[in-house]
């Protein structure tokens, strides 16, 4: 099996609830075609990765870029290069404001998209260079995943000023239609972005509350990676435990201290790890946490990060049967919870320790693990599961086995 990262594999997933009657890693192939260029200064070698005749697109979110210096040392990098900008990109980034972005770039001739910003950002980039050329409805493309996409995507160049969703070293992007309430994804090679840049201080001056959405999109990334079924997948287990580790040992000194460069530049990349394909190679994918998540934030707009909060830990739960492999190695390997000599620790108590852990890690980066805390309807549950219902995903997970009525026990269990 091709190797494929999130959105593809949450559209597979949705296709067989078959498991393999052995557990064994699968074929894969794995290409990573972006080039990462990390650290302090290196902002500059955006002018090394355009032509000097490239026509650029600069898209951003709200302006912060002007105050922390980063957009001058992206304009500097530009130089005299034919340059558009679009501001106004939004968190979980709206199809018709990029709508107005990929006009622009048609009107101005644009053959570089250079995104400057998190991953709502770099998420919309995607959708607009695979929009400008496309014939036919741009919505297709996040309605079939990707598969509508009739002409080349532009090339992509990144500067990330956000750790947290991998969308710099990924072909992934997550949608958002307000006017419609709808979020949904898509995954295509050509949506890697050629380059980014990493430099963890254009992260230094970002709140508290995106750091911490940041740390906790990442973890769950990998969570969605590895909590699963066994598949003797050693060096990806082991890549991402160390990921999952290092994300517990520096969310609270990258939040106490926000300019430490050691602890923020560990975060950024421990994000790009999380979603950059190789802890995916071979071995079995969940994504259901981030389907019912991706819910949430289209009725109510809570933050992506803090509806993935609201729902791993009880999806854990509700799902402790058929992950409880994988749910033991999870409490030894990250959490240190292991059998005691007198048998006082039992599996099961193992498992609920570690799920425990998991919902103390989100409250103490303060993302609410319960529905209360948004005050949302008591129907909120019920309406989850009939939106995934009549959008025929039925049958997510691992196994394929997260029914509508297992999403409502899995929101209702969060209330």
């Amino acid at each position: 099996m091709k190797n494929t990262n999130k959105t593809e594999k949450m559209r597979l997933c949705k296709c067989s609830s078959r498991v393999h009657d052995f557990l064994t890693m699968e074929n894969f192939t794995y290409h990573n075609p972006t080039r990462i260029h990390f650290g302090r200064g290196q902002i500059a070698k955006i002018n090394r990765e355009l032509s000097a005749g490239a026509r650029v697109l600069l898209l951003a979110g709200g302006g912060s870029i002007k105050t922390n210096g980063v957009y001058d040392q992206v304009k500097a990098a530009l130089g005299v290069r034919e340059t558009r900008e679009f501001f106004g990109v939004e968190a979980n980034p709206d199809f018709d404001t990029l709508m107005r972005a990929t006009d622009l770039a048609r009107r101005e001739k644009i053959d570089w998209i250079l995104a400057v910003g998190g991953g709502s950002v770099l998420d919309g980039a995607k959708l607009v260079a695979a929009a400008v050329n496309h014939r036919g409805n741009p919505w297709q493309i996040p309605l079939t995943h990707g598969a509508v996409i009739s002409a080349p995507l532009l090339p992509i160049g990144a500067v990330l000023t956000l750790p947290a969703t991998g969308s710099e070293a990924n072909g992934n992007a997550v949608i958002s239609r307000r006017a419609i309430k709808e979020k949904l994804a898509f995954y295509h090679d050509d949506a890697h972005p050629r380059f980014s840049v990493l430099d963890p201080e254009a992260t230094f001056s970002l709140p508290a509350r995106q750091v911490a959405n940041g740390i906790g999109d990442a973890f769950c990334h990998v969570i969605e990676q590895y909590l699963t079924y066994p598949a003797n997948g050693e060096i990806q287990d082991r890549f991402a435990e160390s990921v999952l580790k290092t994300l517990i040992d520096i969310a609270p000194k990258t939040l106490a201290s926000p300019t430490d460069y050691d602890a923020r530049a560990n975060l950024v990349w421990a994000a790009t790890w999380a979603l950059n394909g190789s802890l995916s190679a071979g071995v079995p994918g969940d994504w259901a946490t981030h389907t019912i998540g991706h819910e949430l934030t289209a009725l109510h707009g809570i933050d992506h990060a803090r509806t993935l909060a609201l729902v791993l830990p009880s999806l854990m739960r509700v799902q402790r049967a058929v992950k409880r492999e994988k749910l033991l190695q999870y409490a030894a390997r990250v959490w240190h919870i292991r059998a005691t000599a007198n048998g006082a620790m039992t599996e099961d108590a193992r498992i609920e320790a570690a799920i425990e852990k998991t919902r103390a890690f989100y409250e103490g980066i303060g993302l609410p693990t319960r529905l209360r805390a948004y005050n949302l309807p008591a129907t909120t549950p019920a309406e989850v599961a009939r939106r995934l219902a009549a959008r025929g995903e039925t049958a997510i997970g691992e196994r394929g086995d997260i029914t509508p009525a297992k999403v409502e026990e899995i929101l209702t269990l969060s209330a």
